[in-house]
């Protein structure tokens, strides 16, 4: 039904920026930051976040224009440069005002405990290459790989030709945790070297958050003792590798024992997680599939922002 698909769909947008203008405001005011020596900054703390959240948003649809005229008002009287713009994406002031921000989206949702779904993908930083296409046989072939040869390589899938110098990387690995009842993403990593990286950081922000985590659902990727041992005492949902043994520990081993002695009820819950995916669908079809950054801690920045607008759009309930 496309009528009521593009109601919905305004009614996210509209809920979305009707709450961005304050949940900034009480996002930037946690934060004290002493007077800093040389030029003053043109712009203030909440300028700055509203600014960058807006710049990775808009040049996609008319669809989301029509929707969104307002939010233009937030950042009328800036006048800066294309390299202002860039370095808000490596300050540090910046980067705790968007954790704030992420907290009290969760708060505001009424997320404290979470049944969850996690999954990794990569976003192209070259016009030339779909990480999807490219990546889909890796990934593959590492699922059915044992414990010590399954992790991707050191580095993402590259660009360039013998003898252009360091060659260039065409993709940076995400990954995201999403809460199945709302939507909303838990916590979020990026890497430029590994998708095991990208988990990690994403793990350490969740550590950081006040939301217990009560289960979890996990691509055949993560089907390690040490991936479901990095989720505490959360139950966790993986499907075994082909090699898969019992070695590990206790946790790894009822995991797999409820996989074998109930296996309708068990792959009921490991298929939710298709939620993530479709995250991750919606996600580049209304914000890009492609990081026009390239330094690393701006790749994290632009993929934080990415992560805060899923949630933003999601505040609405349908």
């Amino acid at each position: 039904d496309w009528r009521t698909y593009e109601q919905r769909f305004s009614l996210r947008i509209k809920e979305a920026m009707k709450a961005l203008d304050p949940l900034v405001r009480e996002a930037v005011t946690a934060i004290r930051v002493e007077p800093k020596t040389g030029r003053p900054d043109s712009l203030s703390l909440e300028q700055k976040v509203k600014l960058l959240l807006i710049k990775q948003l808009v040049g996609e649809s008319n669809r989301m224009f029509a929707n969104m005229l307002d939010v233009f008002s937030m950042v009328s009287g800036m006048d800066v440069s294309y390299k202002t713009v860039e370095r808000l994406y490596s300050d540090e002031e910046v980067m705790m005002a968007l954790h704030n921000l992420h907290v009290l989206l969760l708060k505001r949702k009424g997320v404290e405990r979470s049944d969850a779904s996690g999954d990794g993908t990569g976003y192209s930083l070259t016009i030339s290459k779909h990480y999807e296409s490219v990546a889909k046989e890796l990934k593959e072939r590492a699922k059915e790989q044992g414990p010590a040869t399954a992790q991707p390589s050191s580095s993402a899938p590259s660009t360039g030709t013998k003898g252009d110098g360091p060659r260039k990387r065409a993709f940076a690995y995400v990954f995201r945790l999403m809460d199945l009842s709302s939507s909303m993403y838990l916590a979020f990593g990026s890497s430029m070297r590994s998708e095991k990286e990208a988990f990690d950081r994403a793990m350490r922000m969740l550590s950081t958050l006040d939301v217990t985590l009560d289960s979890a659902r996990l691509d055949r990727y993560y089907s390690t003792p040490g991936y479901v041992d990095s989720l505490g005492g959360a139950r966790v949902f993986v499907i075994p590798k082909s090699n898969a043994t019992m070695n590990g520990s206790w946790k790894w081993k009822e995991t797999m024992k409820e996989f074998v002695t109930n296996p309708i009820q068990y792959l009921e819950q490991y298929y939710r997680r298709e939620s993530s995916e479709s995250g991750f669908a919606a996600d580049k079809k209304m914000l890009g599939w492609g990081i026009a950054q390239r330094r690393e801690d701006r790749i994290d920045c632009a993929q934080v922002c990415t992560g805060l607008w899923h949630n933003l759009f999601n505040l609405a309930t349908l």
